[in-house]
């Protein structure tokens, strides 16, 4: 199955899986001047070729290609129609004459604020990582290759309308410019960007549906074993397989955001309110306004590298982006055989030949540039990523990169609720919910966008049989017929990556009335948060959406805390854990289940919480259960009480003693631009008082990486928040996790550090007269 062997070509061709036939042509969605249609994202990943990037010594060279006379008079015109402002806080108003300019402004501003992210992101998203970090990363690398290649992206670019071109051209553009004026920034990969490339990064979620595809998994099918050598594990769908290599559902901070809808009868001004809570990895995305002489208008947060506001609101309608949905990746269960030295899969009554296709993989290597090349194999289902029980394997995912470009961009410049529903049309938006508001007064939500039509027979959780014909996928359903609200009489809409059954409390769509495949996430703790805290309201304003946003109350500790307190009761007097354990449990006992900065509380049943779930992880895992579940059934008195004085110890090792207040332990602290960042408890950090969302925190904050401090250190949570008021003028407040800059030298690097950590919220300053008077800087691109 794979051959390891020197490759002088940088890359080569593999096909797309099968795709599904786009509904609506992308010429009638081209946004008109002050109007258009939204819609959501979608995901490509692709390969780069050579000729467009530096080799390693020329990238660490910081050599750049020429830049002919021509191109650069084209960028310097072009840079004149473009005005950046930046304000107080260091976030960019990007104003350009049309569409293109401001995508040119928009782009160059973000290279200023951190080109390396900028970077980073492309050479991940065509597979290029171990080009620049070594032999690790090559079966990452392989699985985006998997998907797309250059060749493809380029044929998608040339068929694409004259408008997409042309913000395709701005975006290379801002980016080329950037770098011919700032010799000094040393590129680690890509020397010149080319328009194609912006259709390899279309998605703007942190979950794109290519990382669904197990690394480890992958690189056991294509670089540790001969084909077809036997049972191995037994089929699990995609997000089993990815559980039964990790102890629990509880492991790391969870991926995903919360989105909050309010109608204008709930608010004290009568204006329908938004709230914009993505729980992304810190730094992920920064804040900034793109505006244009064409109509476009949007603030909000864009990732690192693309030019449509991902997350945000222009004067009209605003957007926030949820993962979940429903199910869009399936798996196929392939029956093969070899014969002759080619491999076969049972399709129907008959067999099928899979393709064979050669990958290379180049990566950096102790002596230079080295290349591995990697035979791969695809069925019409798709590419085969893993072995389960002696089959092999196809996944099949959405990959349209083009009309999910499209759907992206066109949403921002939406002005009603009208064109934002035409977008969604073009059903590209495979990762992502979407919680809407608009100025009209109306709220909406739709459960994803993206969703195969298939036959319910089938269980959609797992593998299907890839030999039956009737697991195809039969096009996609219409908007009208997935799991949408639209006004409902309840007032609100949330969505915290739970089910939608509900979003809208006793208004909330039914399960029983949809395809089980159309939902694929239970409820959780953060949904039950969030219902709690709107359901009552009736007086909404900004501030009290924030306020609710930041409700302090930890609920997953509700249902567990009375079985720790009955099995501390029903020890015996004579048992050693009844005094050991008294002045912790009468802590408990005294505790609102709410953190807080100097609640000790807090500190002790996160700390018990954090034990249960590392000690009963596997067992929940085996069980097929959610570990707070397995928490809070499975486990004995004694295994509750035993896990309570773990976590005491750990504390007075850690800290000194038990009786320590949350805001001790749980930090913020910015050290570097790097993108994994160092932590250090001898270095200062600031209290943070929420906490993560595996407790139920609606504002998320917890630590990704492995722990190498006593502290913790956030690095996944609330990054970006925004609250907006669709009146007759806009108003809207926001807080960045640390600052807008990446460089440490820059005032904007920790300049909002204080008020996030404090839960504090800044002016949105959305109007050219509001940036005018809070002014740091004005200029053009290159100047």
């Amino acid at each position: 199955m794979s051959t390891l062997r020197p490759c002088l070509a940088m890359m080569c061709a593999a096909p797309f899986g099968a795709a599904v036939a786009a509904p609506l042509p992308l010429a009638q969605l081209q946004p008109a001047p002050g109007g258009g249609a939204a819609a959501g994202a979608g995901n490509a990943a692709t390969a780069v070729d050579s000729a467009t990037v530096h080799s390693e010594a020329a990238a660490q060279a910081g050599a750049l290609p020429a830049v002919n006379a021509a191109e650069a008079a084209r960028w310097r015109a072009q840079a004149r129609r473009v005005t950046i402002r930046r304000d107080k806080w260091g976030i960019p108003h990007v104003h350009g004459k049309r569409d293109a300019d401001a995508v040119f402004g928009l782009m160059y501003a973000q290279a200023e604020d951190d080109f390396k992210r900028v970077e980073l992101n492309y050479i991940n998203a065509m597979g290029r990582l171990a080009e620049v970090q070594g032999e690790a990363e090559l079966y990452r690398d392989l699985r985006m290759k998997l998907f797309i290649t250059p060749a493809q992206l380029k044929a998608q670019y040339a068929a694409s309308p004259a408008w997409l071109k042309k913000l395709m051209t701005a975006f290379a553009d801002g980016l080329n410019f950037y770098l011919a004026t700032h010799p000094q920034v040393k590129p680690q990969l890509i020397a010149r960007f080319e328009p194609w490339m912006a259709l390899s990064f279309s998605e703007g979620s942190i979950g794109g549906d290519i990382e669904s595809v197990n690394l480890q998994q992958l690189e056991q099918l294509y670089g540790r074993r001969a084909p077809l050598a036997g049972p191995t594990q037994a089929l699990a769908g995609p997000t089993q397989a990815l559980a039964q290599l990790r102890g629990s559902d509880l492991d790391e901070e969870p991926r995903g955001s919360n989105g909050f809808a309010i109608a204008p009868a709930l608010t004290r001004n009568g204006h329908a309110l938004l709230l914009i809570n993505p729980h992304t990895s810190f730094y992920f995305r920064p804040e900034v306004q793109v505006s244009s002489g064409e109509g476009l208008n949007a603030y909000g947060a864009v990732t690192w590298g693309q030019f449509f506001v991902y997350q945000g609101f222009n004067e009209r309608i605003g957007w926030m982006h949820t993962s979940g949905g429903g199910d869009v990746i399936d798996e196929y269960a392939e029956t093969v055989v070899e014969r002759d030295g080619r491999f076969f899969y049972r399709y129907g009554a008959g067999e099928r030949a899979l393709k064979a296709v050669d990958i290379a993989l180049p990566y950096k290597s102790a002596g230079g540039m080295a290349s591995k090349t990697v035979t791969v194999y695809y069925s019409h289902h798709g590419p085969i990523v893993r072995e389960a029980d002696g089959k092999w394997l196809a996944v099949r995912l959405m990959n349209e990169p083009r009309r999910a470009l499209t759907q992206s961009f066109i949403r921002t410049k939406a002005r009603n609720y009208a064109a934002f529903h035409k977008a969604m049309e073009l059903r590209t938006n495979s990762s992502n919910n979407t919680v809407y508001a608009d100025a009209d007064g109306n709220i909406a939500y739709f459960h994803g966008n993206f969703i195969p039509v298939r036959d319910t027979r089938f269980d959609w959780r797992n593998p299907v049989d890839g030999s039956d014909p009737a697991t195809e996928w039969r096009g996609l359903h219409a908007v009208k017929d997935t799991i949408t609200l639209f006004n409902p009489p309840n007032g609100w809409i949330q969505n915290t990556n739970n089910w939608p059954f509900s979003a809208a409390g006793k208004y909330s769509p039914r399960a029983q009335d949809y395809p089980a495949y159309m939902s694929m996430n239970p409820e959780n703790p953060r949904g039950i948060h969030a219902v709690r805290v709107l359901r009552e309201r009736r007086d909404f304003t900004i501030d009290s959406l924030i306020a609710s946003a930041y409700d302090s109350a930890l609920p997953a500790f509700e249902p567990l805390l009375p079985k720790l307190f009955a099995a501390w009761d029903a020890l015996g007097e004579d048992d050693p854990l009844k005094p050991a354990l008294a002045a912790q449990v009468a802590a408990l006992r005294g505790w609102d289940t709410r953190y807080a900065l100097d609640s000790v509380p807090t500190s002790l049943a996160i700390f018990w919480a954090q034990d249960m779930a590392a000690s009963f992880g596997p067992s929940a895992k085996s069980a097929k259960m959610l570990v707070l579940d397995y928490m809070e059934t499975r486990l004995t008195a004694r295994e509750r009480l035993l896990a309570l004085r773990r976590a005491s110890d750990k504390l007075v090792a850690d800290f000194g003693q038990w009786q320590t207040p949350w805001g001790e332990i749980n930090r913020f602290q910015r050290l570097t631009g790097d993108v994994v960042q160092p932590f250090d408890d001898a270095k200062p950090s600031l209290p943070v008082a929420f906490a993560s969302a595996n407790w139920g925190s609606l504002a998320a904050y917890g630590m990704t990486t492995p722990a190498r401090t006593k502290r913790i250190y956030g690095e996944r949570g609330n990054s970006f928040v925004a609250a907006v008021e669709f009146g007759p003028r806009l108003r809207a407040r926001s807080i960045l996790a640390g600052g807008q800059s990446g460089d440490p030298a820059s005032p904007h690097f920790a300049d909002q550090a204080e008020m996030y950590a404090r839960g504090e919220f800044k002016e949105v300053l959305f109007y050219p007269e509001d940036v005018e008077r809070n002014l740091e800087r004005k200029y053009h691109p290159g100047q």
